[in-house]
């Protein structure tokens, strides 16, 4: 049980450094083209090519922002916690997929296992918190029971 929680936390862990990475990269790689587009040109392509690139840097800095939320958000989840009621850090089976109340990060498979990554603040999320297995949620008209919490 533990190892699961703790192999899904590292996935979430995974996904969000390698999401800083790329944009780490991507942000130091339009920096360095708008420094040499100044180098080079002059007039309006100038201003033109300055103002796309500070318009692309703006973007991905509030991307990196949210992405360094997330990384403190995960880092207050505790996984040793008991995982009922359900709250962040729990492991949820449903009858229809598998969740990891942690942040936001796709999804990823574990022993042949598929587990959605979900924000606490996620509508499936909200109507779990709080609820022991073997209660039942509906979601957009959908059913929901949930068999287990680890």
């Amino acid at each position: 049980m533990a190892d699961l929680k703790q192999q899904l936390y590292q996935a979430c862990e995974r996904y969000v450094d390698e999401r800083i990475a790329e944009l780490t990269a991507s942000l130091r790689s339009i920096q360095q083209s708008a420094n040499e587009e100044t180098k080079s040109s002059s007039g309006d392509k100038y201003e033109t090519g300055r103002a796309m690139a500070h318009l692309e840097i703006e973007k991905l800095q509030f991307q990196l922002a949210e992405l360094n939320r997330a990384k403190a958000d995960l880092q207050r989840i505790v996984i040793t916690l008991p995982a009922t009621p359900i709250k962040p850090g729990s492991v949820v089976f449903t009858s229809r997929g598998n969740f990891f109340i942690s942040i936001h990060a796709g999804e990823t498979t574990i022993n042949d296992t598929t587990f959605f990554l979900i924000s606490p603040a996620s509508p499936v999320a909200q109507k779990m918190m709080g609820l022991n297995a073997q209660s039942e949620f509906t979601i957009n008209g959908r059913a929901f029971t949930i068999l287990s919490v680890q």
